[in-house]
């Protein structure tokens, strides 16, 4: 990847708007203002509605660290992640924790569970409370949240992927890993090849990877179907696909899931069903989690080095904190094919 940095989005950090600013977008007194936020019960329902419209359209975050603390820097940085039951996730706060704290910052940590409204409500309150920096999973956002952080005078650190940044950017490309696992599987011999991931719209960045799966079938002059499930990724909901996508693809040769524990969960339901793997079906992965090392045959996936990636992400965050200048906005950690004997 280039060291050039990619283009930054223009923030207006200098302009985070002031409880005037709100007044006058709702055509009260900042007074009114203030109680509409503050006091809500001395304020008409009607009132308190335009002024938290025009608050939500401006970006206007309540300072809730008052008087002499409000002048002071927090030694605390908001982390939010759409998961904290996915270890993929634990790995990459484990990172960003340990390098927080050996240069005397806490984190504070918010779960979306992949809801961006809750990322909004999230946002809002830790920016309230003014946290030195920010660390979100992921680039996407709803409007609302978008023009918070745009707003927002604070390094904002995205993570997880690659793309057209707010700020700073530590990920990995999904969509390549996509295609490397989709040709591993060509060249072993593959053509009927099967997608299985859960609830694609809100775990994204598995359909970037579906994304990038698709295009590498198409070039093989390959359909590339897919299949849904409504539960993410666990050991039970892999088994409980394995079922649906033989019952569906009769034919298949070789399922791709979106993650470990959905193809973990596939592999070890296969043998109870006395299918051989990989000799009648080849199952691969993502994420490169240790179980799927040490079961039996080993499960082929691909490692994403989530510890370095917080630690990175932490380190570049810390930098800008210090004043300096970071070494590159935008930084592409990478991913590793392992290669076991499940394809």
């Amino acid at each position: 990847m280039s060291n050039e940095s990619p283009p930054q989005r223009r923030r207006r950090g200098s302009e985070q708007p002031t409880l005037r600013e709100v007044a006058d977008a709702a055509g009260v007194s900042p007074i009114t203002a203030s109680r509409a936020l503050n006091s809500p019960g001395q304020v008409n329902a009607r009132t308190r509605a335009r002024v938290l419209e025009a608050m939500e359209r401006l970006g206007y975050v309540p300072n809730l660290v008052a008087g002499s603390l409000a002048s002071a820097r927090s030694r605390f940085i908001a982390v939010i992640v759409p998961s904290l039951a996915n270890a993929v996730f634990i790995e990459v706060i484990q990172g960003l924790q340990e390098t927080f704290e050996a240069h005397g910052y806490q984190i504070l940590l918010g779960n979306t569970d992949y809801d961006i409204e809750r990322e909004y409500q999230l946002i809002r309150t830790f920016l309230g409370w003014s946290c030195s920096a920010l660390v979100t999973a992921g680039l996407r956002h709803s409007p609302a949240c978008r023009t918070l952080l745009e707003h927002c005078d604070k390094p904002i650190m995205e993570v997880m992927e690659l793309g057209a940044a707010l700020d700073l950017n530590v990920g990995l490309d999904h969509a390549a890993a996509g295609r490397c696992m989709a040709r591993h599987l060509l060249e072993r011999g593959h053509r009927r090849v099967l997608f299985v991931g859960a609830r694609l719209a809100s775990d994204y960045r598995a359909e970037m990877r579906y994304r990038g799966h698709r295009e590498a079938l198409e070039q093989a002059g390959l359909e590339a179907p897919r299949l849904e499930l409504e539960h993410l990724g666990s050991l039970d909901a892999g088994a409980a696909g394995l079922e649906r996508a033989l019952e569906r693809h009769p034919d298949i040769g070789a399922i791709h899931f979106a993650n470990d524990d959905l193809a973990t969960g596939a592999l070890l339901h296969a043998q109870r069903l006395g299918i051989r793997v990989p000799h009648e079906l080849a199952i691969a992965g993502f994420n490169g989690l240790p179980i799927g090392q040490h079961i039996t045959p080993r499960l082929t996936t691909i490692r994403s080095p989530r510890r370095h990636m917080g630690q990175l992400a932490a380190t570049e965050v810390l930098r800008r904190l210090a004043g300096k200048r970071v070494q590159r906005r935008q930084h592409d950690v990478g991913f590793e094919l392992l290669v076991g004997e499940s394809t």
